[in-house]
């Protein structure tokens, strides 16, 4: 007869490994699609500038930080892939940090805030590493994202079409704008664009897909491209163009015709539906950009902010004025007239040079070298490697946005700057998507059976 206290442990409940092994399975697919589910949404929450927005996406990644923390807990072991970017993001936070505690910043609270916004970008910036790790969910994502950007592209050209300057038809901006899509500034919606569609366009002319698929992808890549033009972005238009002469080198260095062709055929598709559509529209405003110069806030007004930044940053060359503080010094050095307010230096490049100093500018050309080194170092034949066309697509997503912001400030919305910094980071990764399987595939081809000879 068993003793009371031997049968009380045997009732006791003790978690099996495979009921462990099950909760952290589920762990890592809610870590998975929640981060970028969150991702996606913050374009449609007008890009993430409002406050509400800007919780929501504040949030939701500290929210998945905790859980990816509660994962890591019930495995038992801390497992973190790497990635070249941690370093210059840890130094970015760093010098931030010594921005507010010796007090440099122009306004604490201002600093503050943004702190908190980009530490929410390196949440949602390191879990997409952490949970990119095999092909299946490569493609997922790369499926999913040609449909959300198809689906956004349609959604503003029928906007903009039938809207009378409402978002959703709904709501209309209380300081006006150009909207386009979920955005209040076509600009925005140009940069949102430039890193979606070239993954559409990288599916559409690899071999990853079945032929009978391809076309499906080749015709989001064309909306969502052609919508660049359509939106009246002259800084959307000359990234695009970047793109494409980017891509078109990577192909000549390939000589493969049949690609090559299918990309020109895309190219033409999309100047055909451009001059079917609203063709006059961007020949109109790419016509106009030197009369504009003196009369809008694009064109030579934007010179002049320019150079009153370049000003700002002689004040404070080194440790800058304090990240995010740009709207609130440049009045003192503002130079012209005008009546539209001046948030943003319209160049990403010389906020950041004005806001964090040359030690900030340093750390981000630190950080670029190595998403572009990384990118490259992983190129090969992306038509057949799954690591070479995921680096493609994230290099041109990302040249895209870097181009623009010579022109524009698409790293200050929010929605944005989360998109471009996850797909820097993909860029980087020492990723091994599919390599097992294009070795074995390669292995197969190269090798030919010897004949057997019977004796």
């Amino acid at each position: 007869m068993a003793s009371p206290n031997l049968a009380r442990q045997e009732q006791s409940p003790v978690p099996a490994p495979a009921v462990i092994n099950s909760r952290v399975t589920l762990l890592d697919s809610v870590l998975f699609y929640g981060t970028f589910s969150l991702l996606m949404f913050a374009p449609l929450a007008f890009g993430s500038v409002d406050p509400w927005s800007i919780f929501v996406l504040q949030a939701g990644a500290a929210t998945l930080l905790l859980l990816w923390t509660i994962r890591q807990a019930k495995s038992g072991s801390l497992t973190i892939a790497a990635n070249p970017l941690f370093r210059p993001v840890l130094l970015f936070g760093l010098l931030i940090l010594v921005q507010i505690s010796l007090g440099v910043t122009a306004y604490r609270y201002q600093t503050v805030a943004n702190c908190l916004l980009y530490a929410a970008y390196a949440c949602l910036f390191f879990l997409a590493i952490q949970h990119l790790q095999r092909t299946i969910q490569v493609k997922i994502l790369a499926w999913l994202f040609c449909v959300y950007g198809t689906a956004v592209a349609m959604f503003a050209v029928f906007q903009s079409l039938s809207s009378s300057g409402k978002i959703y038809w709904l709501w209309e901006p209380p300081s006006g704008g150009w909207i386009y899509g979920p955005y209040v500034n076509h600009n925005h919606y140009a940069g949102l664009m430039e890193m979606l569609f070239p993954i559409a366009l990288v599916m559409a002319l690899t071999r990853h897909i079945p032929r009978r698929w391809r076309p499906i992808p080749l015709l989001g890549a064309t909306l969502m491209a052609a919508s660049i033009f359509l939106c009246g972005s002259r800084g959307g238009m000359i990234a695009c163009l970047v793109q494409a002469i980017v891509l078109g080198v990577f192909l000549g260095l390939r000589k493969n015709r049949q690609t090559a062709l299918m990309a020109g055929f895309t190219l033409v598709v999309i100047a055909a539906l451009m001059s079917w559509i609203g063709g006059e529209v961007a020949m109109k405003r790419l016509i106009s950009i030197h009369s504009e110069a003196k009369t809008e806030i694009a064109g030579g007004i934007r010179l002049s902010i320019d150079r009153d930044s370049l000003i700002m940053f002689t004040k404070k060359p080194v440790l800058g004025w304090g990240l995010g503080t740009f709207p609130i010094v440049f009045p003192q050095f503002r130079s012209f007239y005008s009546d539209k307010s001046v948030n943003h230096a319209h160049n990403d490049y010389l906020q950041l040079v004005v806001e964090t100093g040359i030690l900030g500018f340093l750390t981000m050309l630190w950080f670029l070298t190595l998403t572009i080194r990384g990118a490259l170092k992983k190129l090969g034949d992306w038509s057949w490697d799954f690591n070479a066309a995921v680096a493609l697509a994230t290099l041109l997503s990302c040249t895209g946005l870097l181009v623009h912001g010579l022109f524009d400030s698409n790293l200050q919305i929010p929605a944005n700057a989360a998109w471009f910094y996850v797909l820097c980071g993909i860029a980087a990764g020492d990723t091994k998507f599919g390599a097992h399987r294009r070795i074995r595939h390669r292995h197969k081809i190269l090798s030919s059976p010897e004949p057997v000879l019977s004796s």
